[in-house]
This record gives C-alpha cells, structure tokens and sequence, in this order.
C-alpha cells in the first residue's frame, strides 16, 4: 500500500532569521544575510576569506544555559529549528515507538571537536570535557532532538556532505511508507564557520574571495560568480502520512512525494560535468512522484555560485527536462542565505515547500549578468505561481559526488 505523505510543520533558524516566518519575509524581500566576520580569530589566523552567512539569531538567545553548555553549536541550531517545527505542527500527540527523527549534518562537532583540541594541547587531558565525544558525534544534533520529543522509532543521522539534509528528508518517505513509523522530524543542520573549515575551503579554492562586498559575493548563475559563500542554521519539518495528519486535523502545507538519491562515482569534490548523476536522482523522484517533467513548474535548485557546479547542475536539468527547462521558473536561494553545507538542502524543501504553499517562487539576488551558458529562467524578483496542482523540487549535492533529490506537490 503506497501512503501518501505531507508536510504538517517547518522550522528553521538561518543568516535571514530565526525562525521560518522572518527567514521566509526576508527572502522574499531580496535580503542578503552576508556578513562580515567580527570575531578576532580572523586576522588572527590571516584567514583570507572575511564573511559568511551567520545565524542572524543567536542559539544562547533561544536556549537555556544547561543546553548550550551541553550540545555543540551544530546541535543547537537543530533543537531550535526541531521545537519551532513540532510546534508549528500542533505539537502530535503520537506513539513514541511510531515517531522517528532523520536529521542530518555534512560536517558535524566541528567547534566541539577544535576546541578540545586546542584544551588538550594547552592545558592537557584532565582538562577536556567529559561531554566532547557526545557533543562532537555527527549523530549528537538528531540525538538531541530525539530525547527532546521522546521519538523511540529510531533516530539516523545522515552524512552525505551538501547533499545531507534532502537525503534525510528522502529517507523519510521511505519510514513512512514502511508503515511503521506515522511522524518524523527530518531535516538537517551545520556550524562550520570556524577557522579551519574556512581556511581549508579557501585552500581549495571552492569559496568566494569577495571579502569587500559580502552582500554581493553569492551570486548563482552570474559571470562573476567565484565561489560559494558559507553560512550556518538548521531546517526541520514534520512530516507524516495523510492519513495520520487528517485524523489530528493538522494542517498541511504540501505532499512530499518523491525522493531519491544517486552517486557519481566521479570526483571527491568536482561534479560530474555531464550531469548524469544528478540527472539519474532528478528522474528517480519523479518516477516515484507518479510524475511527468512537464509537471514542474518550480525548482529550488542547489546553485552554490561556484563557477563549475553551476553549469554542472545545469547540464543534468537540461538533461531530464528538455525544452520545458525553458517554462520552469528557477530560484537560487543560496545567494541570500549562503551555502549551510548539511543544512541547506533542509532550508531549501522549506523554501520549495512555501513557495507550493503561498504559489510564490522566491527571489535569487546579485545576478547583474547572467552566465550564458547557463540560459534557465532565474527568478529575480517574486514571482506568481499557476494555479491548480503543481510541482516542485529541490536539488542537492555535495562532496563525494552525492546527489540528492525531493519533489513536493501543492496542497491547497
């Protein structure tokens, strides 16, 4: 018996805002969360990149002191993200052995982890926390929000680089369409902008330099794009079968109906320029939508403002899509929030999920000269979604050559 399945609550904390409403007006208002670094490690270190996407809400404003002691920062960004969700969703009343969490991350502890590292080497080993090794585990933020909603029908972690949180959110219809899980909380989250992580990106030449005007250095799909821009949050959605959400009279802001993941098998971090992997997961979740290209209307898509994996992404969607490429409207939402690494393909679903939601697309900024090798239709301003039954989807990829693919249908 194949479920139906829908989205009943969003949450998120991001460079635009922390939560989902201020992120969503924020977006749509064309804002940039881009900022400069003010913390005294960057020229301390000479890092030579100066700014990043920084969670405009500060995670020890949200949370008691007990818990931003006890979780990495990673960690905290997803209980945020998690409560705001589950209680956008009502707050179920649900089994505990019937409600799973699938939450994902790229990196992990990374503060965690240099940190005690740092107290290991200057003070020695009496002085590292006994807490570092639950703290730093990539499994630590989905543990978190496991204990925090009593889910006792499992709680996975998925660690696929970029591609993390919609590889998460794909592994959640494959829960509920097992009928044996009716609820999880999927998403995904990262804080990374920590020196090395941002001296070893700039190593390998993968961020943009563009330390002058920070606003303006994601820019998806412009001649002078010249790397992605890092930033930090999480996203999280509750997500349960039809029947499930219409028993409790949730109410539901779309149907999640397809997911699927593939790999390239190509480069550790380089995408495969033909696109074939990312085309293959394209038409996996539309075969699993009951869909056909010309369904969609919309696309999120994972557009880093790299110079390669640009035309990468766009090289698998003319692939699958064809001469309709050209009727679907494109939105690049990285180049307001910057790239949340396992975050961003969470925050991205939310994007697509409200666009379906609100029939809006939202906005990509800094696209001043568009790539001509790129020739998609870039949303640059809100733009007006058909009415009737419509499709979207959003990409993501990471490192390792992962590609991982939602589709959303509209629900009202």
């Amino acid at each position: 018996m194949t479920r139906k399945i829908v989205v009943t609550g969003l949450g998120a904390t991001t460079p635009l805002g922390g939560d989902v409403q201020t992120t969503w007006r924020a977006l749509l208002a064309g804002e940039s969360g881009i900022t400069t670094l003010e913390q005294e490690w960057v020229a301390r270190h000479q890092l030579p990149v100066t700014f990043a996407g920084q969670a405009k809400v500060k995670a020890k404003d949200v949370l008691s002191v007990p818990e931003t002691k006890r979780l990495d920062p990673s960690s905290q960004f997803a209980l945020i993200a998690a409560r705001e969700a589950w209680a956008d969703a009502g707050t179920p009343e649900v089994d505990p052995e019937r409600l799973a969490v699938e939450f994902a991350t790229g990196i992990g502890g990374v503060w965690t982890l240099l940190d005690a590292y740092d107290t290991l080497n200057e003070h020695g080993p009496r002085r590292v926390l006994p807490m570092t090794v639950p703290m730093l585990m990539p499994n630590g933020p989905a543990a978190a929000i496991g204990m925090d909603i009593a889910a006792r029908g499992g709680v996975r972690t998925a660690v696929s680089a970029c591609a993390s949180s919609t590889e998460a959110i794909a592994n959640a219809i494959t829960r509920l369409q097992s009928g044996e899980i009716d609820i999880v909380v999927a998403g995904g989250c990262e804080a990374a902008i920590h020196p090395l992580p941002i001296a070893a990106f700039a190593s390998m030449h993968a961020v943009s330099r563009n330390n002058d005007n920070p606003a303006q250095a994601s820019r998806p799909y412009d001649v002078a794009r010249d790397g992605f821009v890092m930033g930090e949050g999480a996203g999280a959605l509750v997500i349960e079968t039809e029947d499930h959400a219409k028993a409790r009279g949730a109410k539901i802001y779309a149907y999640l109906v397809g997911g699927a993941v593939t790999s390239d098998a190509h480069h550790i971090t380089a995408p495969d320029p033909e696109g074939t992997g990312a085309a293959r997961a394209v038409i996996a979740a539309l075969k699993q939508a009951g869909a056909a290209v010309e369904d969609v209307v919309h696309i999120n898509a994972h557009a880093t403002s790299t110079p390669v994996g640009d035309i990468a992404e766009y090289t698998a969607l003319k692939r699958v899509f064809g001469d309709h490429l050209e009727k679907i409207c494109v939105s690049a939402t990285k180049s307001s929030t910057g790239h949340l690494l396992g975050g961003a393909g969470a925050i991205e679903a939310i994007f697509t999920v409200l666009a379906l939601h609100e029939r809006v697309a939202p906005p990509t900024i800094n696209l001043d000269n568009q790539d001509p090798a790129i020739p998609l239709d870039v949303v640059t301003s809100p733009r007006k979604l058909p009415e009737g039954e419509i499709l979207a989807i959003s990409n993501s990829f990471g490192f390792g050559g992962h590609n991982a693919v939602v589709a959303f249908k509209s629900a009202n």
